[in-house]
Parts: structure tokens; sequence; C-alpha cells
């Protein structure tokens, strides 16, 4: 027996398809001739079954169906048909009428029966080898699946055992020949579908071939990957039964206009299908009142939003409720505002004022409603109270915590309340799973569709990291002589000499420097000229700040030409009148970013700090050239605007990282399922926690009456207060209550505790001391004091020979896993302490004892960032091996193993077993096999060396930390 398209992948997926109540017909088998797209016979009885002002005249199905020829003619004098597939789709989906009620009146059309989707109800085929013929021009389709006479899916299936075919030729198939040559056919089309036995995807008409998608349910993490026709057999369940085709047709379709102008058609991706139905049961359901969906950034949490809203809306069991998506910025607003308005959700409304939003909710609007969550600010207590109200909140892991936060569940007490967001926070502080997860959904999730599985899918783009390290070289001994000649000349005390060397030194003021900015502003442009450019993408460049765009902007002006790059930032009242151009209203940033996504445009580059981070979707974009410290979701947001699909040439998105980011990516990650669910469990225990707190902290204020006001109720308060031991016990306990009530808010159990804790709050500040005095000596020394230090500031050359860090879904998945090592800091401190302790006595081990105390002390009063801290502790920790090599004369390479070990012991525990004796052996030997004698003082020599290294820690150890990997290559220098 033979294996062939036909037998084992056509046939199978008919014979499921017939499974699920559907009625087998072979093509020719069918009541049509072969110029038809309709079968007008399964038509007609389905115009008299569901319509009664049809059923009392017969002959009135023939004007419905000569409405419908009409419209699919038409589309055979265009090539693309979408234009008459969203004509068509009005009728199919009852949103057409005709004048055959009393009098002439409109009655609407009822094509298919949505109200039971019992299969029995409306008549399924499934046919194979369907021919359709207009004039010389005949082509022949293997699945074709009708509904009353409408074909309205068509499947193209490919030979799963000739390894020449995949899933993409008949793709490409039903996208280039039958959409071109036979667009008619298409017209009725709900979506398209290509497998070949191994893979199974679907499309929309007018789709290209690189955005079809797949379809997948969600398993356990434990079950064994399917494959083969196991995965051929899961989609077609999903995708092919009766229910989910109408369920497409009616909720899962929208039609836009894309940057050209030009009617596009989108159609749901399976996560966003899941997800819709997910909170569509449980609000139904109504025992569960609220969801956390987590789907990584640029897989379409924006349309996920109006497939629900479209549903909820229609749900005749929720009777007719009010849909509110809810955003925390206003670039945020106008992006779903511009999502909702194409895809063209009837009764749409956006809010321009608190006022308009407490209006639509007093009154019980049955709207869908755009708003920020700072119109709640004001909300004068309960706005409405129906259940019938659903909340998607976009974006939950950034003002849904707070007091805004606390007062939408106020104004809404019953709403059912869904957290969407692409970078989810697990801290205490801020949780996005304690306020929107449930206790009932496994890992806190309603749904959940990960940085993998969007890869996998091609929903996104793997991210590639090009590290470009810039080394930042003071000198010292210059500085210290004319901070000292400053010092004196404006009779500074010890203190404000403090104040003025911890500020200047600052590690904002070493990335803000004139001579950095031009250097690294020379390489971004060099880089982009050479791989961005030429490859027809764009870029954007993240900065420290306003000012810092605005340095940037000047640079690359001198080398790139005015017209190459716009800054793109907030305004503040502050701003200097110079930066106007630079802080563009609503309208024209929708202009800005229009010319950013033509690829004819000569913008190229958009310099930003803050905007354009978030809600920002460019497919051309593909360079993000980051300069800014970046943590947590304001990281993954930031370096996720990189990661959308541009077919057909865009493969990943690139970061290019100037400050060694790579780290902060492992840690915004690195998420624990356990913690998660634990945080959830115990949200009770900390409400239970809040009122003893605060009758703790308010016990230190017996007497004092918290009616009164003004200056007459703050000294009262603070006369309870007169000792410094009484005010050292209320700050700490006026922090328990901060604390629990930044964790609590904004579950409205806070809210009887609001006054009180305002009242603690101003008292707290008023007597919490404060650096006025330094604050005076930097605003008058400090320009001066960063002029001295710019002066002798100097930067290499951002280096170009480290190797590229992928961050694909298997990186992603050791990142989150924790099998990552990471340095500690403290884990470092330890090691350089018990390696001083084995020396007592030895003058050279005291010196370095004495570094190492004053270099803790230094930190501990923060008078330096942590990342300076790192490069002293590393510093120190070379010095120490040397001053042992220098005690104990050993051969120096048997020094270097001895070293290296140390190293790579200190990073040995629990959560990261490395095997130190491995990695060192595989270290020396690959050392020793490509170093030569002088191979430290010649180019070739080192970078050969430093490759090797990298090749052993980084791919076969999987230890990619930039600080282990340069004090290993430091030790090699010493030793080797």
């Amino acid at each position: 027996m033979t294996f062939n398209e036909a037998n084992s992948v056509r046939d199978f997926v008919s014979d499921l398809v017939a499974s699920r109540d559907v009625q087998f017909v072979s093509g020719k088998q069918l009541p049509r001739r072969e110029d038809e797209v309709l079968l007008e016979g399964p038509l007609k009885a389905a115009l008299i079954r569901l319509n009664p002002a049809i059923e009392a005249d017969p002959r009135r199905a023939d004007e419905v169906i000569y409405q419908l020829r009409a419209i699919i003619l038409a589309a055979r004098r265009t090539p693309n048909p979408v234009v008459a597939n969203e004509q068509f789709a009005a009728w199919l989906t009852g949103q057409k009428s005709m004048p055959f009620g009393p009098a002439g009146e409109h009655v609407t059309v009822r094509l298919i029966d949505f109200d039971n989707l019992d299969p029995s109800v409306n008549q399924w085929i499934v046919s194979t080898e369907v021919t359709y013929r207009v004039g010389r021009v005949e082509r022949r389709f293997d699945l074709v699946l009708w509904c009353n006479g409408f074909p309205l899916v068509v499947g193209e299936a490919k030979s799963p055992v000739r390894p020449a075919y995949s899933w993409i030729d008949a793709a490409a198939q039903i996208d280039e020949d039958y959409e071109v040559n036979v667009p008619a056919f298409f017209v009725p089309n709900v979506f398209s579908f290509a497998t070949e036995g191994k893979d199974f995807r679907y499309g929309s008409v007018g789709m290209p071939v690189g955005l079809w998608g797949p379809w997948r349910e969600e398993t356990d993490d434990d079950a064994p990957a399917r494959s083969g026709l196991a995965v051929v057999r899961e989609a077609v369940e999903g995708v092919l039964s009766p229910v989910a085709v109408l369920d497409f047709l009616r909720f899962f379709t929208v039609f836009a206009t894309d940057k050209k102008h030009r009617k596009i058609k989108i159609i749901a991706r399976f996560q966003q299908f899941q997800a819709t139905n997910l909170i569509v049961e449980r609000v139904l359901h109504g025992r569960i009142k609220q969801g956390l969906i987590w789907h990584f950034q640029g897989s379409g949490k924006s349309l996920l939003m109006v497939f629900t809203a479209q549903k909820l809306r229609a749900t005749a069991g929720l009777t007719n409720p009010t849909v509110i998506i809810v955003v925390d910025r206003i670039d945020l607003d106008a992006q779903i505002t511009g999502t909702f308005n194409a895809s063209d959700v009837p009764n749409l409304v956006s809010t321009n004022s608190r006022r308009e939003l407490q209006d639509l909710l007093s009154t019980g609007a049955r709207k869908v409603i755009i708003t920020t969550v700072h119109k709640f600010g004001e909300a004068p207590g309960v706005l409405d109270a129906r259940d019938n109200i659903i909340v998607m909140v976009d974006e939950a892991h950034r003002s849904q915590e707070g007091d805004y936060g606390r007062k939408m569940r106020e104004a809404l007490p019953n709403a059912f309340l869904f957290g969407l967001t692409g970078t989810p926070i697990n801290r205490r502080d801020r949780n996005t799973f304690m306020w929107f997860g449930s206790t009932k959904d496994e890992g806190g999730y309603l749904s959940r569709y990960s940085f993998q599985d969007s890869i996998r899918d091609g929903a996104t783009l793997p991210l590639h990291f090009e590290p470009r390290l810039s080394e930042i070289h003071l000198d010292e001994a210059a500085i210290d002589a004319a901070f000292a000649e400053l010092a004196e000349q404006h009779q500074l005390t010890e203190a404000d000499k403090s104040t003025l060397s911890r500020r200047a030194a600052s590690l904002e003021s070493l990335i803000k420097s004139p001579g950095r900015v031009r250097r690294i502003a020379e390489d971004i442009a060099e880089h982009f000229r050479a791989k961005v450019e030429p490859q027809g993408f764009k870029a954007q460049v993240v900065v420290y700040d306003k000012e810092t765009c605005v340095a940037y902007k000047a640079e690359l002006d001198e080398i790139l030409g005015p017209e190459a790059s716009t800054v793109v930032m907030s305004r503040t009242a502050r701003d200097p009148e110079a930066w106007k151009d630079y802080t563009p209203d609503r309208e024209e940033l929708e202009r800005i970013t229009a010319r950013f996504n033509d690829p004819a445009d000569p913008l190229k580059i958009i310099i930003v700090t803050a905007k354009l981070l978030v809600g920002f979707d460019a497919p051309i974009l593909y360079a993000q050239y980051v300069d800014k410290p970046l943590k947590e979701h304001n990281l993954l947001q930031a370096i996720t605007r990189t990661n959308r699909v541009y077919p057909p040439s865009k493969t990943h998105g690139l970061i290019v990282d100037y400050l060694g980011i790579f780290d902060n990516v492992a840690k915004a990650f690195a998420f624990d399922e356990k913690s998660v669910q634990q945080v959830i469990s115990n949200i009770d225990v900390l409400k239970n926690q809040l009122r003893p707190a605060v009758e703790a902290a308010l016990a230190f204020f017996p007497g004092v009456d918290r009616t009164v006001g003004g200056y007459e109720g703050l000294i009262s308060a603070q006369n309870a207060l007169s000792s410094d031991e009484a005010r050292d016990a209320f700050g700490a306990a006026y922090s328990v209550v901060a604390q629990l009530w930044e964790t609590l808010s904004p579950d409205p159990i806070v809210s009887p505790y609001a006054t009180d804790y305002r009242w603690l709050t101003d008292v707290y500040e008023s007597v919490r001391p404060s650096d006025i005095a330094g604050r005076l000596v930097w605003h008058t020394l400090g320009a001066k004091t960063l002029e001295l230090i710019n002066e002798h500031v100097t930067v290499e050359v951002p280096r170009s020979d480290l190797d590229t860090i992928v961050l694909d879904a298997q990186v992603i998945e050791d990142l989150m896993t924790g099998r990552r090592p990471d340095v500690d800091p403290v884990e470092v401190e330890k090691w350089i302490t018990a390696r001083i302790a084995k020396h007592k006595g030895n003058p050279a081990f005291v010196e370095l004892g004495k570094r190492l105390a004053a270099l803790r002390e230094k930190y501990a009063h923060a008078q330096q960032a942590s990342l300076d801290f790192l490069k002293e502790l590393f510093a120190l920790a070379r010095d120490t091996v040397a001053a042992e090599k220098a005690a104990a004369q050993i051969p120096r390479e048997e020094q270097g193993k001895a070293a290296l070990t140390e190293l790579f012991q200190s990073l040995k525990g629990n959560g990261t077993p490395v095997i130190a004796e491995k990695v060192v052996e595989e270290v020396d030997e690959v050392v020793r096999a490509v170093r030569f004698e002088g191979w430290q003082d010649t180019r070739d020599g080192d970078r050969l060396v430093q490759q090797s290294l990298r090749k052993a820690l980084y791919i076969k150890f999987k230890i990619r930390d930039n600080d282990v990997y340069e004090r290993a290559l430091g030790y090699i220098r010493e030793y080797y």
C-alpha cells in the first residue's frame, strides 16, 4: 500500500470532519455546475427554512440569490476578493435586509442559523476534489466545507512522504494561484487551510503565507509533544468543526485598512480564539469574577480585545452587557481606539473626560467603552452596580495596583475584571497575578501564550542581542586635582564635597557625558548603514532621558543628516522651548509613525526615552540601539518593539546593547510558578494584617484629634512624636502600613482606611528628614562638577567582537527555569573574605582587607551605583588572586587553573549547579590549544582566545554572564 496526499492526508481530514454530523459528498456528486460557486439548491432550502417571509413566498429566495450572485460576479473583475468577501460576510452574518415585510418593510435575511449551533440545524457538507471553472481557467480544490450551500472553507493537502513539499506549498497554491486566478470562489470564504500531514496552518483571504497561523490546544506541560497526523487531528477538531467555523465567521474576523489604504481581512489566531472563549465562558458561568491573560508582546492583545468585545456583546445570555477597555496611557488609548475603529466595532465610544465616563456609567450605557484608568480618579463611589459589566484592562501590570485601580473597583463593584498583559509582574508590592489571577486557574493564568509559543508559531520573531559595550575610563588624578580646586574656591565643607562627588560620579553622569554620546552615536550610524539600512529596515534609539535624546539627535544629524532621524518624547511645562518640535501631539505622532512605517520615507531612526516603548507597532522596526538601563517589564516592553513579523525578509529583531542589559532580561523572565500561586493564595492573610497595622501606627497619637486640619492639627501630631526614639518607632510602624497598602491596593478592602492612611502619610512626610542642604549645593555647583568630570572622561570605541546572543525559545526556557547562573555580588564578597582570611598576618593581605572594608562602607552609604561596586569588587578579587600568586610559588598556569576553579566554585549553588572541575578543565584545554607565546600582545591571538573561551562558556556550559566571562578572561591573560 502506498501513501499519497489523497489517501493519507486529504481523506484523513475529510473523514474527521464527516464524523462531526457533517455529510460527505464528493465533488463530482455536488448539485452544481462547475462554473457555479454556490450550491443553489441547498441555499434556497435554507432561505425558506430560516426566513418566515421567504417561506410565505419562496420566489423571494431567488431575489436574495440574485443579490449574492452579483457580489460574486463583481469579484471576477478584481484580483483580490477581500472587498467582495467583506460585503458577502455582511449577508452571511445577518446584517442585510430585504423589503419582504408588510407594506414593503425591510426585514433581516438569515442565511445561517447562529442561534442554534447544533450541526443538524444548518446543512453541512464536506467535499473532496471540487472543480471550479471560469472560461478556460479551471482549478480543483482538495477539500471544501459547505454550510447551507456556501463554500466557507477551502483546504489544500500535500503528501506527508514527499520531503520536497510542505504546508507552505499548499498555502502558496491557495494564496498565489487560486485566489488570484479564480477569486470568485473565495467570496464566501471564512478561511482556508493547508497541511502536509505534519503541520496545519490556516489563513484568511489575501493573507500572506508567512502570516498563516497554526492551531494548538492547551496541554499539560508534561504531556508528550504531538507530531504527524496527531497534530493535524488536533487542528481539524479545533478549527473545522461547524461550531468553530461559525464562531470564526461571526466573532473572530475583522476587516481593516492597511497603511497603503488597502482592504485586508484579519482572522483570529488560536490563542486569541481560545482566550476569548474562556473569558465568555467565565462571564456566562458568573462564579469567578476575574482572570489573567498573559500573551506575550506582539502576539495580538489588541485584536484579542476586539474579538472578545464582539462576542460578549452578541452573547444572548449576557443581556446586552457593557464592555469597558481600560488602558493606562494616552498613547495606548489611541492605539486601542484605532484598532477598534479600524475593525468597525459597533456601539463604540472612546471617553474624552472623567465627566463623560461617569455619565456613561451612571446611566448604564450598553456600549463598548474605551477609557484610561486615570478617568476613574474622581469617581464618586459606585457608578454602576450591574453584574453584566466586563472590564478588560490592557497592560495590567502597571497602574492597576494603585489608587486608580481601587477607585475603578469601587465604581464597578460587581464587574468582571480581566487583566491582559505581555509582561506580568510577580513582586509583593506590584503583583499582576494577585489582582487578576484566580486560584482556580493553573499557574494563575486563565490563558497563557508565552514568548516561546509566539516564536514557535511565527506570531513574533526571535530577538538577537548584539553586545557593543563601551568602556568608560576616568582620569582620577586630574579629576581629584580639579575638584580640590573647586572645593577650595567655594569653601565647601566635607559634607558638601561628599554630596557633589556622589551625584557627579553617578552612572547617569557617565552615560550622558558628551564624549561618550558622540562615540556611541558614531557607532550607531556606522552599524545602521552597514547592517540595517541595506535590508530596507528601520531603527529605534533608546537613551537615558529627554536631554540625551536631543544630544543624540544633534550627533546623528552631523553624520546622517537631519532627515534621517527624529526625536519623540512627552512634553512638560519645564521643558525648553527648543524641544517643542520633539513633543508631538496625537495627530503629529500619527504622521510620524506613518512616515516611519513607510519604507520609502527618508525617516529611518526614531530617538526615544519613554514614549513609543509601549504600544508602538512598527513591523519595519528591526534594530533597537539601547543606551539606557532598563529593568523588568519596562525592558521587555522596550525590546519587543522589534519582534513584529515583517514578511518576507525579516527573520528576527536586533537589540544592539551598549550597557549590558541582557542580564536584566534574564531576571525579567524568571517567574516561579509556585511562588505565583502562593501569592494569589496568601492575599487573605495580608488583608487580615492591614487593620492591626493601621491601629498600631495610630497608637502613637493618643488624644490627637485627626479631624483638625492646618498647622494646628499638624503641630498636635508632631508633638506626640517629641523624641527621636518616638519618631523612629513611628517610622517603622508606618512603613509596615505603607507596604501593606501598596500590596493590597487596589482591593476595596483598603477603602475604609483611606482617610487614616492619608493622615498617617502626611504626618510621616512632615517629620521625615530631608537633604535640603545637599540639594542646594548641587544646584549651585553641580554643572561645574560635571564639566570637570566630562573633561577627563574617555570612552573606548564600542566593542564589535562580542558574539551575538540569540534570545530564542530555548534561551527563554533556560532563563525562566533558572538554569542560567548569575553573578551574586554577595557571593563574590564572601569568596574574597575567605581568601583574605587564609593569609592572616601577611601585610599584602592586610591591605586587601582594608580595601574590602572601605568598599563595603562606601557601598553601604550609597555613594556609588551597584555597577561600580561590582567593578571594584572584581578588581579586588583579581588583586587577591595576584597576592596569592606572589605568596605561593606555584607554576603560573596551575595558579590560573586554581583561580578559575575558585571563580566557578563561587557560582555553585542549589539553583546553579556549575561543575567547576569540568568547566576549568575545558577552559584550560581550549586555551592551551589556541594560545601561543606572546599571544596577549597581538590582536589576533587575543581574539582567538576570547572566541574559544566564549564558545566554552556560552555554548557548552550555557554560562552567558558577561562578568564571569571578563573575570575568566582576565585570569587567562594573567596566567597563560
